[in-house]
């Protein structure tokens, strides 16, 4: 059932939120665009989601609920699966013998409703309910799973039967397959993987100890301690990672590596393991890697204003390289993906080689290296050039045989993507010349490259302060301050006559919903284009720094600086972006 246009318009006005100017200018806009009366309202500010859905809820007869000091039992919670409920925006309440109440943000959503009825076999009964009830919902899936996850590790892991080794012999095949198939580590093991994904894990670390076993989950780039086993358990949780792993059970001297696949509700999610010898027996650690895990946009890792046009514009040229760097777990693959996805146009073909392929891509013919049977980047990128590709992605230069093949694929009519381990954009192009790459090869080719850090980002809930000139002083020059201001201006992000000591910073706020203040992660840049003054100074064999004075010269912000612009506008801590960044 859908609200007409006229009532709508008498609604909204009857409500007092929007004046009758307002609503007469919103609604000459969406005759024009042949929009809603509402949408136009809410996309000019004048109208919040949650007001608009009120109104229609209230034109239709459906009741609006507030759960945000709710308590919902986890039996009725649990009826309608996490995954689900966070994708259609659909929560359960309340249940009685025949019926269950469903809050929901869209009561027109047939489709949900009639698959939550399906599953339960109950009438539901669909309520309104704004965006901070349903976080506040969804936060407690994750505490009824952690409560729910720790139960079955506390009690499988007592029942774990230990098989010992005798007169010092090493355990066999057999033994190491019965004690991975034993139902108690089965179900810790699959425990502790769902626990790590509710969690929004990015790494699983298994630690063998002296007398424990430790696990522990990175979690916005920071590891936590997620739980203690027992010692006995070590073995059967080593030997059923390995064999979900297809790895050798008996191989114990040597690391291993990795890969399987397991399907949540709604998700799939690939771990990629690598098994290490330690003292006290082998450390595993997992990548979570998120399938389907693209849709990202460049303004949603964080680039904006300049940064983000030049990207833009090395993405349009047909030949040249684009270089991402930054150290392990920067957030380099996921930036060359989002690259690769907007070159990724039906005129164009595109292929890539990768060590691991971390996401699949409609449309990109993906390769994965294995140098066990001795295909390289080198050896496929060979390959890749008798394939006509237009586009070409390298996940990683690590020699000089791959630079040089790269080099050469961008001079006969290749744009290369590719990323390299660098700590700055500008210490990129002198790791390249130790590689064995001639300077004015580098500078026929490289179109620009980024340097990268991940933050994390603040919750909603967060306190400002002010930074006085004497407190700036002591985290980075006042020329550093000046150049995030200066970008904020131009974006018109600060109203006119603002000063730097006018601009506030944040401090996390941390809370219920948000524990340490912190949730999420974006991303901090450096762009540095290699305009023909960058050229000159490659070619006499400048340094790192003598190149990025140069940048900074033609406006080029240091990931320092772009970190400061991002705790200026509340997204990140001065504090987060000093960790990330180390200069």
């Amino acid at each position: 059932m859908q609200v007409s246009e006229k009532e709508l318009k008498e609604f909204i006005l009857d409500s007092g939120l929007v004046s009758r100017k307002d609503v007469d200018g919103a609604e000459e806009e969406a005759q024009k665009r042949k929009q809603s009366v509402g949408d136009v309202l809410v996309a000019r500010g004048a109208l919040t989601n949650d007001a608009l859905r009120r109104i229609k809820a209230y034109v239709l007869g459906i009741p609006f609920v507030n759960l945000k000091d709710s308590k919902i039992d986890a039996d009725i919670l649990s009826l309608i699966p996490e995954p689900i409920a966070r994708t259609h925006s659909i929560v359960a309440y309340k249940k009685s013998d025949k019926s269950l109440e469903v809050a929901m943000l869209d009561t027109q959503d047939l489709a949900s409703i009639d698959s939550v009825r399906k599953k339960t076999g109950l009438t539901i009964l669909p309520r309104l309910t704004d965006d901070g009830s349903l976080k506040h919902v969804l936060l407690q899936y994750q505490k009824s799973l952690k409560e729910e996850f720790g139960d079955i590790i506390a009690t499988e892991a007592g029942r774990i039967k230990v098989i010992k080794e005798e007169g010092g012999k090493e355990t066999s095949g057999e033994d190491l397959k019965k004690m991975a198939e034993d139902l108690p580590i089965v179900r810790i093991i699959d425990s502790l993987l769902r626990h790590a994904i509710v969690q929004s894990a990015s790494d699983i670390h298994i630690e063998p100890m002296e007398e424990a076993v430790l696990v522990r989950y990175r979690i916005d780039g920071i590891l936590h301690d997620a739980m203690t086993l027992p010692k006995q358990a070590g073995p059967g949780i080593i030997a059923r990672i390995k064999v979900l792993a297809n790895l050798k059970l008996d191989e114990k001297r040597l690391p291993q590596d990795g890969r399987f696949k397991m399907e949540t509700e709604g998700e799939k999610v690939s771990f990629r393991v690598s098994l290490l010898p330690v003292f006290y027996g082998e450390k595993i650690v997992m990548r979570l890697l998120r399938e389907g895990g693209g849709g990202f946009s460049l303004e949603t890792l964080g680039f904006h204003g300049e940064t983000m046009e030049r990207v833009h514009q090395a993405t349009r040229e047909t030949t040249g390289i684009i270089l991402i760097s930054g150290p392990t777990g920067s957030g380099k693959t996921t930036t060359l993906y989002t690259v690769l996805d907007i070159v990724n146009t039906p005129d164009v073909n595109i292929s890539t080689i990768e060590d691991p392929i971390e996401y699949q891509m409609k449309r990109v013919n993906q390769t994965q290296v294995n140098p066990a049977i001795g295909f390289t980047f080198a050896t496929g990128l060979r390959s890749l050039m008798r394939q006509d590709p237009n586009i070409i992605m390298v996940g990683e230069i690590r020699d000089g045989e791959t630079a040089s093949l790269a080099i050469n694929a961008a001079l006969t009519g290749h744009l290369v993507l590719s990323t390299i381990h660098t700590n700055s954009a500008a210490g990129a192009i002198p790791r390249l010349v130790d590689m064995g790459v001639e300077p004015f090869l580098l500078v026929s080719t490289l179109r620009v490259i980024v340097g990268q850090r991940l933050v994390r980002k603040l919750c909603e809930e967060k306190e400002t302060y002010a930074l006085s000139k004497t407190d700036r002083g002591k985290i980075a020059s006042e020329e550093h301050f000046e150049a995030a201001f200066n970008s904020l201006a131009e974006e018109k992000l600060v109203k006119s006559g603002t000063t730097l000591d006018d601009v506030p910073f944040y401090h996390p706020k941390p809370s219920v919903e948000c524990e340490d203040g912190y949730r999420g992660r974006i991303g901090v840049h450096e762009i540095l284009s290699v305009s023909s003054a960058v050229r000159d100074i490659i070619l006499h064999e400048g340094t790192t720094d003598a190149i990025e004075a140069q940048a900074r010269k033609e406006g080029m912000l240091t990931m320092l600086e772009d970190g400061l612009y991002k705790a200026a506008r509340g997204t990140t801590s001065v504090e987060e972006v000093l960790r990330a960044v180390s200069e």
